[in-house]
């Protein structure tokens, strides 16, 4: 073994923990600290093996430092879930144990579970800042680490028992050494040394690739609360995974091989006693959200996050590619000019093996279309990005009470064709209180292919016009824009562009009424980070 690499991936390891220790201790309540973490480690015992990961052709696909800029990694220091937690409290103060034990399931699992293998409900602020001296305040900062995934058992997949972060994991407390798993067999020399650093005995597992262990935390369901009403209906909040059954992708392409994409080369998976593999998932955790990791990196120190910041933006700038590659695409199937009027037919598709957005409801997609004379002058346009975020012309952007229909057809500046979820209370005012929320008031997120509307669960449904129009299908949506341009010069020029934000507007700015550190801390960070909320995922250009 070259000794030289082995110092640096022990130094790597080092710097790893101590960099983390500078984030502060947190008020840890008595109980809490007295909590030992038995059954979870931390993601720095599983680096110093798992970093320093080369492929054959130089490639460096080490585990650690490809999953801590991601938002599994910095889940528990995201200021935008932290704010959001905390507007729920104000908003539901009496139910504060039950939001924070919930909120914690997907954000802390570590610390939440040994909380309630101790009798106790999970926290949130208990935790934050983080407390690195302790144990529990250790697995509170590491958020969706190495040894929950890799821990899970095959138990309940697929199935409501193992939704909103209900997993099933095997404890110390049983007798015997857990497994941890993963998809390649584990000879016995290996694995003893595995046993021997972490505890866990290394099990083939080929549930790891199965989109069910991904559904575990990313199906959430919650609880309205609602005054004077005892027995309310769950909501769907987030239920890609059930997306993803009602699509042509359920036979074809698992949640990780999107979003966990494979080396396309043998490749080990640790740096001792390597052994190369077909097929190395690598641990970048695509996804759709580039703003956050962005926002790390510009207020890393102030978040406590490890990561540095050249290393959140890759995570961004992979983000970004992956969704430019990958995610939708729009075209001009038909554009003629008659009488003065341009009439312009576009179909927007959906690349992906879900709605899109899907997952967290503050996210949108959104077209701008913009005709332009011979001169280059704008003679009409319809869903420009304002500097702060917000999208010209979008009612709910302008009011917290409205909001953009789906639209067949565009003949006005002010209409907007936003695909987004539209959340409603009990009363059918349009909300972003997740704990508020009964129900949709519009859902016209696009469909992905194979999607059947007509028979999609109430879970799943399209709400709106969208329900009714012939053109929104699987696959995707048909729009036309009819533009009157006798007043100027040809040849016009057509430029549209298919925008994506992963926070709206409306849903940070609904945060400012909120007279506490976290939802104040996330709006000041989001305006002024505001100009770079949004990035084109596809364009076309035609001229008449």
């Amino acid at each position: 073994m070259d000794h030289t690499a082995m110092i640096g991936r022990i130094i790597a390891a080092m710097l790893l923990m101590s960099t983390a220790g500078l984030q502060g201790s947190g008020p840890l309540s008595k109980q809490l600290s007295r909590i030992a973490a038995r059954d979870f480690q931390t993601s720095d015992r599983c680096m110093a093996c798992h970093n320093g990961i080369t492929t054959t052709s130089g490639d460096d696909i080490s585990f650690g430092f490809s999953w801590r800029p991601t938002m599994m990694a910095n889940s528990a220091r995201d200021p935008y879930w932290q704010g959001g937690v905390r507007r729920e409290i104000l908003d539901h103060p009496s139910a504060r144990e039950a939001i924070e034990d919930e909120c914690s399931i997907c954000h802390m699992p570590m610390a939440r579970y040994e909380a309630h293998m101790a009798g106790l409900a999970g926290q949130v602020f208990a935790f934050v800042p983080f407390n690195l001296a302790n144990s529990i305040g250790r697995l509170a900062a590491d958020g969706v680490s190495c040894t929950v995934c890799h821990r899970i058992e095959p138990e309940n997949f697929g199935t409501r028992a193992s939704f909103v972060g209900r997993f099933v994991v095997k404890t110390f407390r049983q007798g015997t050494n857990p497994s941890v798993y993963g998809p390649f067999a584990v000879d016995q020399g290996r694995a003893s040394v595995m046993l021997s650093s972490s505890g866990f005995q290394p099990a083939e597992g080929e549930h790891v690739r199965q989109s069910e262990l991904c559904a575990i935390c990313h199906t959430l369901y919650t609880k309205p609360i609602v005054d004077g009403a005892a027995d309310v209906e769950e909501f769907p909040e987030q239920v890609p995974y059930q997306e993803w059954l009602h699509s042509d992708y359920r036979s074809r392409r698992s949640c990780q091989s999107c979003h966990m994409p494979a080396v396309q080369e043998e490749a080990p998976v640790t740096s001792v006693l390597a052994q190369v593999h077909p097929s190395v998932a690598r641990h970048t955790f695509l996804g759709g959200n580039f703003f956050m990791p962005r926002l790390f990196g510009r207020y890393g120190p102030e978040l406590g996050v490890v990561a540095l910041p050249q290393e959140f933006e890759a995570a961004a700038s992979r983000t970004i590619a992956h969704l430019q590659a990958e995610s939708a695409r729009i075209s001009i199937q038909e554009a003629t000019l008659s009488d003065g009027v341009l009439r312009v037919n576009l179909l927007v598709e959906n690349l992906t093996g879900h709605k899109l957005p899907t997952a967290y409801p503050s996210r949108r997609v959104w077209v701008h279309f913009v005709v332009r004379d011979r001169q280059r002058r704008i003679v009409f346009e319809s869903g420009a990005l304002n500097p702060d975020g917000s999208i010209a012309g979008n009612d709910n952007d302008a009011s917290p009470s409205r909001f953009e229909p789906h639209y067949r057809e565009i003949r006005s500046a002010d209409q907007v064709q936003i695909y987004e979820s539209i959340l409603g209370d009990a009363s059918g005012r349009v909300t972003t209180g997740l704990l508020n929320a009964v129900g949709y008031l519009k859902d016209n997120r696009l469909l992905p292919r194979g999607f059947d509307k007509r028979s999609a669960a109430k879970e799943i449904m399209v709400y709106g016009e969208a329900a009714s129009d012939p053109n929104f299908l699987g696959g995707g949506d048909s729009i036309r824009y009819v533009v009157g341009v006798r007043n100027a010069q040809g040849p016009y020029h057509v430029d549209v562009e298919l925008y994506y934000q992963p926070i709206g507007y409306r849903w940070a700015s609904n945060l400012r009424p909120y007279n506490a550190g976290e939802p104040q801390r996330f709006v000041s960070m989001y305006d002024a980070m505001a100009k770079g909320s949004a990035v084109v995922l596809s364009r076309a250009w035609v001229s008449r």
